[in-house]
């Protein structure tokens, strides 16, 4: 019976460890590497395990049959310093270093974490990154300040949004109006001197690059439907902003 437990307790830290990693922007294989490595090094050395961006399945093979466990996955973000924390706890498991018991506590602790940056630096963040993009996109300089400013507001309505109606491809087309309507404006008003140039990187924030990134990634590890099911998701991110922007040169 005791053995038994030992089992499921293993199984709950390997699907923990996967579910914080797939849910904070992983690539699919990596997850699964990273599970069947917790459980060999726990001594189950068979293990299968089948990751989609929605679920997980785990199971491990052992002289008595066991039972699979399943998790769904209803929300992901990207947050690189989650995943590096699993991969560090994984090492240590690896190494001998830490218990099962303590492996959880640890997991459980970085799932209940919140996010690394307060929002009021990851808007600041995106305000700066837009004026940059600005820049190397052989922008004027005087099209700085309105780029920060539209893209810090499309990045603010496009979280604040996702916080209330929690459908991705409202955020993003609404995020997108926002930011088109004040770059209009600026330019408009003689502010600005280029829309194109201020539009194209105020929406920069909001280009699902690691999405995309990991689509690639996960179909030349032959993940397909994986790799399908994130490159969709990034399609519908990059038409949402599209048809945002279009909607505001349609109108004015």
């Amino acid at each position: 019976m005791q053995e038994k437990l030992n089992r499921y307790d293993i199984m709950d830290v390997s699907l923990l460890a996967g579910k914080i990693m797939l849910e904070s922007g992983a690539e699919t294989y990596r997850v699964e590497d990273t599970m069947e490595r917790i459980a060999a090094s726990f001594g189950i050395p068979k293990s299968h395990s089948y990751v989609t961006p929605t679920g997980i399945m785990f199971s491990i093979e052992t002289k008595e049959p066991t039972k699979t466990k399943l998790i769904r996955i209803s929300e992901r973000t990207t947050d690189l310093k989650k995943v590096t924390l699993v991969n560090s706890i994984s090492r240590r498991i690896s190494r001998g270093e830490i218990e099962l018991e303590d492996a959880y506590e640890a997991l459980e602790e970085i799932q209940s974490s919140t996010m690394p940056f307060p929002f009021v630096l990851q808007i600041l963040a995106a305000a700066i990154s837009s004026g940059c993009f600005l820049i190397m996109f052989q922008g004027s300089w005087i099209d700085f300040a309105p780029a920060m400013i539209a893209g810090g507001c499309g990045f603010i309505t496009s979280v604040s949004l996702q916080r209330l109606i929690p459908i991705k491809f409202i955020s993003e087309f609404a995020a997108s109006l926002i930011l088109g309507v004040i770059s209009f404006l600026f330019v408009y008003v003689g502010i600005g001197s280029q829309l194109d140039k201020i539009i194209i990187s105020s929406v920069m924030p909001l280009v699902p690059g690691l999405l995309i990134t990991n689509a690639v990634r996960d179909l030349m590890a032959g993940h397909l439907i994986s790799g399908l099911s994130k490159g969709a998701e990034a399609f519908l991110t990059a038409f949402a902003i599209g048809a945002g922007i279009a909607a505001i040169f349609t109108v004015f």
